[in-house]
């Protein structure tokens, strides 16, 4: 669960590869609609914290790099505009979704950061990215509004 089905076994940007595997979840739960999709992407939340959690202290390293996890539910999350706007399959809308959520992980802008560094456990691990998810999800609603 904590390696995202074994997407953060990749010897290449494992997190990366979590996003991946969100892109693939959010195809596949689309067709949930909202209020189902919603409420998958909190269970995984909550799921994830634990699996994270877990996974630390098998690893014996805080945020190991094989817990791809919080990218899946990150991903989601970012991609939640997209189903109320009915672009669930637009290719364009899904990569900008992808990278827009990449470059928030990576870059962590303010309060992202300070979840990363000031929540423990897999809280620690899960939530800047579940936040990261949100500013994604912002950034999204606010393009499809623009760009329709």
């Amino acid at each position: 669960m904590a390696t995202g089905g074994g997407a953060g076994l990749s010897p290449l940007a494992p997190g990366t590869a979590g996003s991946a595997v969100g892109v693939g979840l959010f195809l596949a739960l689309a067709g949930l609609g909202l209020p189902l999709y919603a409420a998958t992407i909190a269970g995984l939340t909550a799921l994830g914290v634990w699996a994270a959690d877990v996974a630390e202290r098998v690893y014996g390293r805080k945020d190991d790099g094989r817990i791809v996890i919080d990218e899946v539910a990150g991903q989601l999350l970012t991609l939640l505009p997209l189903l109320p706007a009915g672009r669930t399959g637009s290719p364009g809308w899904l990569v900008t979704g992808f990278v827009a959520f990449r470059v928030l992980d990576v870059w962590k802008p303010g309060p992202v950061r300070w979840m990363q560094d000031h929540l423990r456990g897999g809280a620690g691990v899960v939530m800047d990215d579940v936040l990261a998810g949100a500013l994604g999800a912002l950034a999204m609603a606010a393009a499809l509004a623009a760009l329709g």
